[in-house]
């Protein structure tokens, strides 16, 4: 009997999904032969926003709403690259204080994702259980920054806050209680009988095609790729830390598969790993004492990189990987180049290999379980149907396709 196949369209509008992105499945019954990627309607061109309105210190803000999850990792590599660009070092105070935010956001990250993970596979009482505990470090950050997200603590050479001894105190007890319930995290998610039966052997991504895709983050450390920028190039006070890459094998001790269930285990034991950093930059932050900006003057800040000739990198590892921002400074009121790298945009094409041979049912794990944020990674690329090349877009040629886009939808309306 000759073999029929069928076009199922999961998105752009699906239950399963929580941004707007579509995927076309080719199908022989319920199993998936062929995938096809159709992304980019979530584009919000803050990339242009950055270059044409706003100066360098008005930019931090943008950045910080690339991601909300992530509000810290964009700000935290971009401020980063301006400080390359413009020569600037931040006290040793404000770096400690830098990766502690950062920890703490990827600690809410880590189980926020655990809780949306937990809903895919049809366990609504872990969604609810995980998000409870959530709430201890949302307050925590709430009490240092004064936001639960958007948290407005990085600046240009260094951060706007400091972190007194009632906040050291208070990341001390979120540790503690993290520590907690540490093993029951590990007993529902990574011991679990049915979250493994629903998760071993889903999506896999081998180790070879992982490399091949670049994956970064849990997406590449869950098929065994040791690889974080926190060890493999520290920064701030990460250099100060005895910081490795979580791999899956060193806690279930089986032979890494690089399936959905090898980077939920990443994830749980990276929320372990954040405890043991937390601790020692508390005991760090106690010994350091000093200024927590090179200059507490913006005016001073802005004036400097409104002559700063240069261009930098800046880097971090966010939870869901590697984010790295470019920049370049040519004496003008905006940087001349702003370009953003977030690691969705690295993992997108990693779907492809973990969907192929995967069932239909399965497909909203899969997708989650690379954490996506549409948001922060689409491009857009105009290419020309009849050559097949991309070519430029003048703000006037947008601006009057958006015109003739709105008159058509509104002639169909009537």
């Amino acid at each position: 009997m000759a073999e029929k196949t069928f076009t199922v369209p999961i998105g752009p509008i699906h239950p399963a999904l929580k941004e707007i992105e579509s995927f076309i499945l080719t199908v022989d019954g319920e199993r998936v032969i062929k995938v096809d990627l159709d992304l980019g309607y979530s584009h919000r061109g803050l990339e242009y926003v950055v270059t044409h309105r706003c100066n360098p210190i008005q930019a931090i803000y943008i950045a910080e709403r690339i991601c909300g999850i992530c509000s810290t990792s964009h700000p935290y590599a971009y401020v980063q690259s301006m400080e390359h660009a413009a020569d600037i070092t931040p006290p040793e105070r404000a770096e400690i204080i830098r990766a502690i935010i950062a920890e703490l956001e990827r600690i809410h990250s880590h189980i926020l994702w655990a809780g949306v993970a937990a809903h895919e596979i049809g366990f609504d009482t872990l969604l609810h259980w995980t998000w409870m505990i959530r709430e201890n470090v949302l307050d925590v950050l709430e009490t240092i920054t004064g936001n639960r997200v958007s948290y407005a603590m990085y600046t240009i050479g260094g951060v706007r806050r400091d972190i007194d001894e009632k906040g050291i105190r208070q990341i001390r007890a979120s540790a503690k209680y993290y520590r907690e319930v540490f093993d029951k995290l590990v007993e529902v998610f990574v011991e679990d009988t049915t979250v493994k039966m629903r998760t071993r052997d889903i999506g896999i991504l081998t180790r070879e095609e992982a490399e091949r895709q670049v994956a970064v983050g849990p997406t590449a450390r869950g098929s065994g790729v040791p690889k974080d920028v926190r060890y493999d190039k520290p920064y701030s006070a990460y250099a100060d830390l005895e910081i490795y890459p979580i791999l899956p094998d060193e806690f279930t001790h089986e032979e890494t598969k690089g399936d959905v269930y090898d980077r939920i285990v990443v994830r749980i034991f990276e929320v372990l790993q954040s405890v043991h950093i937390l601790e020692d930059l508390c005991d760090l932050l106690e010994t350091t004492p000093g200024p927590i900006t090179y200059q507490q003057n913006l005016v001073v800040v802005l004036n400097q990189l409104k002559r700063a000739v240069g261009e930098g990198i800046g880097r971090h590892e966010a939870p869901r990987g590697e984010v790295f921002h470019y920049s370049m400074l040519n004496k003008r009121e905006q940087p001349v180049v702003w370009k953003v790298r977030a690691p969705t945009y690295n993992n997108y094409a990693s779907w492809i290999p973990m969907m192929k041979g995967a069932q239909i049912a399965d497909i909203p794990i899969v997708i989650a379980s690379i954490d996506p944020c549409l948001s922060c990674a689409d491009r857009m690329t105009v290419v020309d149907e009849r050559t097949g090349e991309s070519k430029v877009m003048t703000l006037q040629q947008m601006r009057e396709m958006g015109w003739r886009k709105t008159k058509e939808i509104r002639r169909r309306v009537k």
